[in-house]
This record gives C-alpha cells, sequence and structure tokens, in this order.
C-alpha cells in the first residue's frame, strides 16, 4: 500500500447516508482522525441516518441535508466549511427504478455532479467521481474483463447517466482544470446495504421466507466486491491517486445471479424451491468484469475480503440487524416492490 500523497482537512462527501457513502465515512472517521467530514444528503428513499447513528454526535463529522444540484448550497457548504475535497456517491443508482421513471437519474446523476463541477472548479485538492462499472455495456462469456481503456456502452437509462457524469468530469477536468479522478466499480455487497438490490433482496426475503425474483434463466454474471474493500480502494485513490486518471475497482468476484441465490439459501438453510423465475427486465447486461490489474500495480490496493467470506459475513449482519431492513421494507418500498415484481411472481 502506497502512503498517502495528500492528506485533507476538510472533505465534502456527497451520498454520504447510503450505502457505499456511509460506508466510506466511517472508514475516514476511523483512520483518518486529522480530517474532518461534511456529509450532504438529500435522503431520497435509499438515503438512511441510521447507516451513521453511531457518528451523529462525533466532532469531526457534520451531516447536512441537501441537493447536489442546488449551486447556492453547494458554494456556501465549500466556503464555509473551506472544503479541500470531494467525493460525489449522490447519485440514483438502481437500474430498475431507472426504467421506470429515468427523469431523476437524469437530475441527480448528470445535471447534480455538473453543479459539484461548476462550483468547486479548482478552489479544491481532488474531485472524486465514484462510478460504476456499467457504463461499459455488457461482456460475452468469452471477452476479457473491462480494463481503463475499454469503450463506454451503457443499456440502462442508469449507466447512460452515470456515463454522461463521467464524461462531465473528464471534460471539467481537460476544460477547466479541475483536479478530477473517476472509479469505476463492479457490484457492492454488505451490511447496511438498502434491500431493493439484489443480494440483501434476496437474503431478507429468505429470511421471511418469501420468493427470490430470479429474473430470466439467472446466469447474468456479475463482478462482486465487499463494501469494505470497494471504500478502502477509495480513499487510496483519493490520497495517492493521480489527477486526470480512471481506476476501475474489482475483486475478480464474477459469479452467476443463480448461483448467489443458491448460495443464499444454503447459508440460511433455507429450500431452493424458494428461487422464483421471473421475466427478465428490458436490456439485461448479460456479463460484467472489471479487470483491476491498475489500482494494483500503481496504487497497491488489493480486496482482502473473499467473496465466500464476504456473503457469510453479510448474510450474518442481515439476520442480526432485522429490525433495520423490516423499517425499510414496508410504505414506499412496498409500493415499488409490488409494481416491480407483483405481475412478475404471479405469472411464474
Amino acid at each position: 500500500m502506497h502512503e498517502p500523497s495528500l492528506t485533507f482537512k476538510t472533505v465534502l462527501v456527497t451520498g454520504g447516508c447510503g450505502f457505499i457513502g456511509s460506508h466510506f465515512i466511517r472508514l475516514l472517521l476511523r483512520e483518518r482522525p486529522q480530517s474532518r467530514i461534511v456529509n450532504l444528503d438529500l435522503l431520497t428513499y435509499a438515503g438512511n441516518l441510521d447507516n451513521l447513528k453511531d457518528y451523529e454526535n462525533f466532532d469531526k463529522y457534520r451531516f447536512v441535508r441537501g441537493d447536489i444540484a442546488n449551486g447556492s448550497l453547494i458554494k456556501r457548504i465549500l466556503e464555509e466549511e473551506a472544503i479541500d475535497a470531494i467525493v460525489n456517491f449522490a447519485a440514483e443508482t438502481h437500474v430498475d427504478r431507472s426504467l421506470l421513471d429515468s427523469a431523476p437519474f437524469v437530475r441527480t446523476n448528470i445535471e447534480g455532479t455538473r453543479v459539484l463541477l461548476e462550483v468547486a472548479g479548482n478552489s479544491i485538492k481532488i474531485f472524486l467521481q465514484v462510478s460504476t462499472d456499467e457504463v461499459y455495456g455488457a461482456l460475452t462469456p468469452t471477452e476479457p474483463p473491462f480494463t481503463e481503456h475499454s469503450t463506454l456502452r451503457p443499456n440502462s437509462p442508469y449507466a447512460a447517466t452515470k456515463a454522461s457524469a463521467d464524461l462531465l468530469v473528464r471534460a471539467y477536468h481537460k476544460s477547466y482544470g479541475v483536479p478530477a479522478m473517476i472509479t469505476r466499480c463492479g457490484n457492492n455487497y454488505g451490511p447496511y446495504q438498502f434491500p431493493e438490490k439484489f443480494l440483501p433482496l434476496f437474503i431478507t426475503n429468505a429470511l421471511d421466507d418469501r420468493p427470490l425474483p430470479v429474473y430470466g434463466d439467472g446466469q447474468q454474471v456479475r463482478d462482486w466486491i465487499y463494501v469494505e474493500d470497494h471504500v478502502r480502494a477509495l480513499l487510496q485513490v483519493l490520497e495517492s491517486g493521480k489527477v486526470g486518471e480512471l481506476y476501475n475497482i474489482g475483486a475478480s468476484g464474477e459469479r452467476t445471479n443463480l448461483d448467489m441465490a443458491e448460495t443464499i439459501l444454503k447459508s440460511l438453510n433455507k429450500p431452493q424451491s424458494l428461487i422464483a423465475y421471473v421475466q427478465d427486465r428490458p436490456g439485461h447486461d448479460r456479463r460484467y468484469g472489471i479487470d483491476a490489474t491498475k489500482i494494483r500495480n500503481e496504487l497497491g490496493w488489493s480486496p482482502k475480503m473473499s467473496l465466500d467470506q464476504g456473503l457469510n459475513a453479510t448474510v450474518d449482519w442481515f439476520r442480526s440487524h432485522r429490525q433495520w431492513w423490516q423499517r425499510i421494507k414496508s410504505g414506499e418500498y412496498r409500493k415499488y416492490y409490488e409494481t416491480q415484481y407483483g405481475e412478475r411472481l404471479q405469472a411464474d
């Protein structure tokens, strides 16, 4: 692991009440006591203050509820807090929701990123854009994993908005000198993940003896990484990455959706009959795979958690934090679940 080349007095983390953002904030507060964290989050459906409840009165942490597309708010925060780094997690992220309505994705993922770049300019040391492997599109079973030179071919509205944001980050760096970097990561999993996403949905449904809705034939391949490994990679890029560069982050964790579903059921001692094959979603990418050679070789990062170890730890966490996810799987979430899976499960 390389020694940090940059240190930061105050870091603005956008979307810090979400799954990955909250893990990143906890990592910073644990391991970078010299830094102060300002967490800007709009608290949409997936933002959860409980994710950082242990730190709400911490003197190095401040929460601000607000929209990254609000330029006057961003300007005020940057000035009042003397922000010297921005890590942008704020995004609408769920592919299924983007297929139902892409408008929130365009506003937050594209316009929000533009506003951050415009207001921050080159007044900060680093702007780190947290992106996704989905901007690359899909791989065939025999193609090598995505590298930083792979063509952008997004296939969902979500992926298209993230690709657009990445291009804006590149353009603001090239045109205006914004000191920006981009990371692209595979599928994250771990504690505190919102239970509409694949793994927590399947884990919590299995715990309640409810069907696990597997799209199509379940042979779609995703490249999985434990969230703690991802946020450690982000910290490494933030402190030691090269301005203007792009870094892929992955743990060589390719596995089919069906295999993941079967593994979850086995770990919970639940019957495989809970798997329910449902109509596939439109434009469903067949395979993702990440080549993380660059970040390994240039920055000395490597994942610590194997997929099997991480899955066991994640299943254990959701099993012991039933109150956390049961509170979420009600109200608006139930309406979304019925919209997305109701007819599909009835048709099974």
